[in-house]
C-alpha cells in the first residue's frame, strides 16, 4: 500500500511594486530586501517549493483580476506595495515577509531560505 503523503503547505504569493526586472536585482543600487527575498525564493524552488511572486510592471492584469489586490491599490494605491497572501488572504503590506514568517507558512526550517555554499 502506498503512503502519499499530500503537501498541506499553504500557497503564498508576492505581489511586488513595479520593479525594472522581475526581480527589481538590476541598476547599480541593489536594495538587500529584494535580493534577500530573490535568495529565499530560489532557495525554495530547488527545494520543490513555489512562492509566486508578481511585478506590477510585468503583470498588471494580475492586480487588477485579484479582487482583494485591487482594493488595497484602490484604497491606498501602489504605496501598500509589496502585499503578501496567504492562503488567499493578504497578510502583510508595504514590506516583505521576514525570512521567520516564510519558514513558519511553508512549515520549512529558516536556515534553508539561504543559499547554501
Amino acid at each position: 500500500m502506498l503512503d502519499l503523503k499530500l503537501d498541506t503547505r499553504k500557497a503564498v504569493k508576492i505581489y511586488d511594486p513595479a520593479l525594472c526586472c522581475p526581480t527589481g536585482l538590476c541598476g547599480v543600487n541593489i536594495d538587500p530586501e529584494l535580493m534577500r527575498i530573490a535568495v529565499v525564493i530560489e532557495s525554495l524552488k530547488k527545494k520543490g517549493i513555489i512562492i509566486e511572486r508578481f511585478n506590477l510592471r510585468d503583470h498588471p492584469q494580475i492586480y487588477v483580476d485579484n479582487k482583494k489586490i485591487n482594493e488595497y491599490l484602490m484604497k491606498e494605491s501602489a504605496e501598500v506595495l509589496p502585499i503578501t497572501t496567504l492562503d488567499g488572504e493578504v497578510v502583510l503590506t508595504k514590506q516583505y515577509p521576514t525570512n521567520a514568517q516564510i519558514a513558519e507558512w511553508l512549515n520549512v526550517k529558516e536556515e534553508d531560505l539561504t543559499i547554501k555554499k
